[in-house]
């Protein structure tokens, strides 16, 4: 029998081997495949199958007597799949979606779901929907495990900040220079994947090698939109990407449908969006060991940044990224969080704590290098 982990089949071309001279299928996860379709059907009626996992499949009647101590979990009838096979990126979240209709953006798969989500309320007494979205969230966990293994942990970095910012402000774009000359020395560039900072992050990552006349013409195909032309909004991402296409530079995106107000910018070239915001949240502060860059924000940014002070300060695998806030008027004035911070840090309140305040992109690259 196979050692774990499960080995995940997602489609009928890769229908494994059984093992030599038994006949039998051992310690696989089969996702979304019909059985009942004549390239698989063989397959399910000449094997047996033991210790397999079977999730969101059609089955042959006559299968289930080949099936030994194997775990049958059918579709959970939900507009999304409870079994997700890879993360998302901009055409699975937008399918649907037309750019020159952007009106399509209504009947889009990402907002399916969010208005389904909306429907049946963050928690609900149908057992099948919250089991069906603790299972997608788990999917989502599991592929985003597999896509960072690929990564030296220090190398990931992450940008927190409000998602009030406008695309036309000087702020947006210093994030947007600062994400691409972190993502061309390497770093894999890591936000919420909402509007404002985090959309940010995720466009300097995607244009990351252009020259500065292309990134120009970029800001200027964005334009700003009010709350309710959400769909203009993600039209002019779309042209961005379809006129500057590249399958180089990678970033992550951790989005939440419990802010699916938010489009999820289609920028990041990886999605892991959760229904569970708590888990989300974790999610970005614990990989991100590569550093944390704070801009401007408001209550969600202050809850990342008291959030992140706590885990480093109780961090037990001894690596400590930086927390850098980006702006010092902003974070010694207006919300004046970074000289409280530092004091209890001085005061050994905090520990394990690697404080920076600056204004200045060099120095950013400095510090995360």
């Amino acid at each position: 029998m196979k050692s774990y982990p499960y080995v995940q089949i997602n489609s009928a071309d890769a229908l494994p081997e059984p093992e030599e001279n038994t006949g039998l299928v051992g310690h696989y996860a089969f996702q979304y495949i019909d059985f009942t379709e004549p390239k698989a059907q063989q397959y399910a009626l000449n094997n047996t199958f033991v210790d397999c996992c079977f999730f969101g499949c059609e089955l042959l009647p006559q299968q289930y007597r080949l099936l030994r101590d194997c775990l049958v979990l059918p579709r959970m009838g939900q507009p999304y799949h409870a079994f997700v096979p890879n993360l998302y990126n901009a055409s699975t979240l937008y399918e649907g979606f037309d750019v020159e209709n952007p009106i399509t953006f209504k009947g889009c798969f990402d907002h399916r779901v969010y208005k389904e989500y909306r429907a049946q309320g963050e928690m609900c007494d149908d057992i099948r929907i919250m089991l069906a979205r603790t299972l997608h969230d788990h999917s989502i966990y599991d592929e985003l495990t597999n896509f960072l293994h690929s990564y030296d942990p220090q190398n990931v970095v992450g940008i927190m900040g409000g998602h009030g910012l406008r695309r036309a402000d000087e702020g947006y774009r210093k994030i947007v220079r600062i994400s691409k000359k972190l993502t061309e020395k390497g770093k894999l560039m890591i936000s919420g994947g909402g509007p404002g900072a985090m959309e940010a992050t995720h466009l300097g990552a995607w244009m990351a090698g252009r020259t500065t006349e292309e990134l120009e013409d970029a800001f200027s195909i964005l334009q700003d939109f009010g709350q309710d032309e959400t769909y203009l909004w993600v039209q002019s991402a779309f042209r961005v990407i379809d006129k500057y296409p590249q399958d180089r530079y990678k970033s992550l995106s951790i989005p939440t449908w419990f802010y699916g107000h938010e489009p999820s910018t289609p920028f990041a070239t990886h999605i892991a969006k959760f229904f569970t915001n708590s888990v989300r949240e974790d999610m970005i502060l614990s990989i991100a060991q590569g550093g944390i860059l704070v801009t401007p924000g408001s209550a969600g940014t202050l809850q990342e940044v008291f959030q992140n002070a706590a885990k480093l300060h109780y961090d037990e695998d001894g690596i400590v990224g930086p927390m850098i806030f980006l702006d010092t008027k902003f974070y010694t004035e207006e919300i004046p969080v970074y000289p409280f911070i530092k004091d209890l840090c001085d005061r050994g309140k905090y520990k394990q704590i690697n404080l920076f305040l600056t204004d200045d992109p060099e120095e950013v690259y400095k510090i995360v290098k």
